[in-house]
């Protein structure tokens, strides 16, 4: 290439930007930013005047790269912490190419050097408001185009091993073309401020993008390396190489570990916060509102996301004095609840902190020796507890595992996950009465159906009852008419009952001491015909409990009912008696097809939810809210495809010895 075009070309630059230093030197210090933009001007113009008098420039060429990386950096605003990452790296990328002697090396640093500028001029222009990069835009175009020329001259460079003479030669010229757009810019902007923040997010992106742009440069002139030293196998290992290492970088973005790890760091070193609050609230309600998983599960990613918790579980307040599991999410399901009027409970209601577990079983006396239930322990890899407070009251607790990375819990971590866990619970509770308004308004449409049902029953009952009393002034008619009398009373009978059952006119049999053995021969009996037939085996004998009699043979009759539905004719139903503590224990187990535990948590309670044809869905809801009434427990565990167990935890009105148990039976 002519040396004339070359330094006709740089010639044209060199005096483009120095008139554009000019301009803006006479009044810089009146100019926030004025100031650095002409020195980045001066030292592009003696950059391009030592390459069109063919002098040495390699020097003068990394200092006006660094001046246009730092005049960006400038413009990106404070906080000033965000400087350490960017500023380090133009930094240690200038001095390499200054100490650089090998050829390729300086094309790689130099390489590096326009794509850090390219990112630094996409962040600029995104992280400035929407009014005011009209003032911009053109500096950006016209510093990124810098940069991008960079770019397309040492990439071409860095693939064939030489610089290509007529890019060089045409440098100069298309770096003169942004003279116009800076000089528009700094008109319409002359202070050169425009107040921006760079969101965590662009900075996340940016730096991974970096670190990929670094690793595969670093992997390409190796694959070059091992293409020219390789001989015959050269081309084959480049390849392979290659191929390699992009699957590499591909697992390594997708790791959330790395990922967090990530996070962390540009929150410590870049940002005087650690939390972006407007996009973690944006996520947190964006979380909380989408489908997908019950509420529990979106809870506990919600209020896990804040401290890169990879698992946690959830428990909640209920009626019955317990803390019951409520949710896990990539863990398995707790079984076990918290006692409500136990030390813990109230210690973590008065305090509202978030309790640090793996700190408090290593200094107890930090948290005034408290000790921790057994059934939070119980969950893997135990890091915190995150109290969900409603109205003064502990309406839940989140335990979270170990974070992917590590964390320090200051105040602000810990204020964010209080505020976080009482927007959860909020939300939660939200959820919580809209369901239950749903069910008293179905069970509100329910009685209203019984009242008319009840009115066309007491119709029918009192026509029958007239017929039967027309009927008995003709005994001496013909003996048809007997079997009529028969049947119509047989027919008023059973209306009379249904018509309790509806109207619930009439009170509930009184609460008796009832032989739990005996009732549970005689339900089992009344199902002795269906298939599978069921088993009774009793472990324990005269046992004793108080309940209303008819009301226990519905619930223990329904749940040997669901067993055999659910369970195919070669199948096994089986019906035990134990007694566990001061309690007698009913299991009703099958070897049915079973439920899924988002079945069991989710719909097996919910009232007028039902998976059969023709039911009402209110069986087994009824069944528990007896079952609680008489101040007893009912658990269920089921497997899909591996069978279902129902226990009846009922508290002994009477314990009586084994024998005695015995001797009552040979006497009956």
């Amino acid at each position: 290439m002519s040396a004339t075009i070359v330094g006709v070309s740089h010639a044209i630059a060199a005096s483009g930007f120095l008139l554009l230093f000019l301009v803006l030197g006479w009044r810089w210090r009146t100019r926030v930013h004025a100031a650095a933009l002409a020195a980045a001007c001066l030292l592009t113009a003696l950059w391009a005047g030592a390459v069109a008098l063919e002098l040495p420039s390699a020097l003068a060429e990394t200092l006006r790269t660094a001046a246009w990386c730092i005049l960006l950096l400038m413009l990106l605003g404070p906080p000033r912490a965000r400087w350490k990452g960017f500023g380090f790296a133009i930094a240690l990328l200038c001095g390499l190419t200054i100490a650089a002697s090998a050829p390729m090396f300086i094309i790689g640093t130099r390489l590096l050097l326009a794509v850090l500028g390219m990112l630094l001029v996409e962040q600029v222009y995104r992280n400035t408001p929407e009014p005011d990069r009209w003032a911009i835009k053109f500096a950006c175009i016209g510093i990124g185009a810098l940069f991008a020329y960079d770019f397309f001259l040492y990439s071409d460079a860095a693939l064939f091993r030489q610089i290509n003479e007529e890019i060089a030669a045409a440098r100069g010229i298309a770096n003169a073309f942004t003279v116009p757009l800076l000089a528009v810019s700094a008109a319409r902007n002359p202070r050169w401020a425009s107040g921006m923040a760079v969101s965590r997010r662009i900075m996340f992106h940016s730096a991974a993008l970096i670190g990929s742009a670094i690793y595969l440069l670093a992997m390409a002139l190796s694959g070059y390396y091992l293409r020219y030293a390789g001989g015959d196998w050269g081309r084959i290992m480049q390849l392979a190489f290659l191929c390699g290492a992009a699957i590499l970088l591909a697992g390594v973005l997708f790791s959330g570990a790395l990922r967090a790890r990530l996070k962390v760091l540009i929150n410590k070193h870049f940002y005087t916060g650690r939390f972006d609050y407007r996009e973690e609230w944006r996520r947190i309600t964006r979380v909380l509102s989408e489908d997908g998983p019950g509420p529990g599960e979106r809870t506990i990613e919600a209020v896990a996301g804040l401290v890169e918790s990879p698992a946690g579980a959830l428990w909640l307040r209920r009626e019955g004095g317990l803390c019951e599991p409520a949710a896990a999410w990539n863990m398995p399901a707790q079984q076990h609840g918290v006692a409500l009027s136990g030390e813990f409970f109230r210690f973590m209601e008065e305090r509202q902190w978030v309790l640090d577990v793996p700190a408090c079983l290593a200094d107890p006396q930090r948290y005034a020796n408290l000790a921790i239930p057994a059934s939070l322990l119980a969950v893997p890899n135990l890091w915190l507890l995150v109290p969900l407070m409603l109205h003064g009251r502990l309406f839940g607790l989140v335990a979270l595992a170990q974070p992917r990375t590590s964390i320090s819990l200051n105040w602000e971590v810990t204020d964010v996950l209080k505020i976080a866990g009482s927007q959860a619970a909020s939300y939660l509770a939200h959820r919580e009465s809209l369901n239950s308004l749903v069910v008293a308004r179905q069970f509100e449409s329910f009685n209203r159906m019984s009242t008319f049902i009840v009115h066309d029953l007491k119709n029918l009952v009192f026509q029958f009852s007239l017929l039967l009393a027309n009927a008995e002034k003709h005994k001496d008619k013909p003996e048809f008419q007997a079997d009529m009398l028969g049947t119509l009373d047989s027919s008023v009978q059973k209306m009379k009952t249904l018509l309790q059952k509806l109207g619930r006119a009439q009170e509930q049999d009184p609460a008796q001491a009832l032989r739990i053995d005996t009732l549970l021969a005689q339900a089992v009996h009344a199902k002795s015909l269906a298939e599978p037939r069921p088993a009774l085996e009793l472990c324990e004998k005269g046992l004793e409990v108080l309940a209303h009699r008819a009301r226990l043979e519905r619930v223990i009759g329904h749940l040997i009912q669901n067993a055999i539905e659910a369970t195919p004719k070669e199948g096994q139903v089986t019906v035990r008696l134990l007694r566990e503590g001061p309690s007698a224990l009913v299991e009703v187990a099958d070897t049915g097809s079973g439920m899924s535990e988002q079945f069991v948590r989710e719909r097996l309670f919910k009232p007028f939810d039902s998976t059969k044809t023709a039911g009402m869905g209110i069986g087994v809801f009824e069944s528990r809210e007896y079952i609680r009434e008489i101040g007893g427990h009912l658990q269920v565990s089921s497997m899909e495809q591996g069978g279902t167990t129902f226990r009846l935890l009922l508290p002994l009105h009477c314990m009586k010895e084994a024998h005695d148990g015995q001797e009552e039976t040979v006497g009956d």
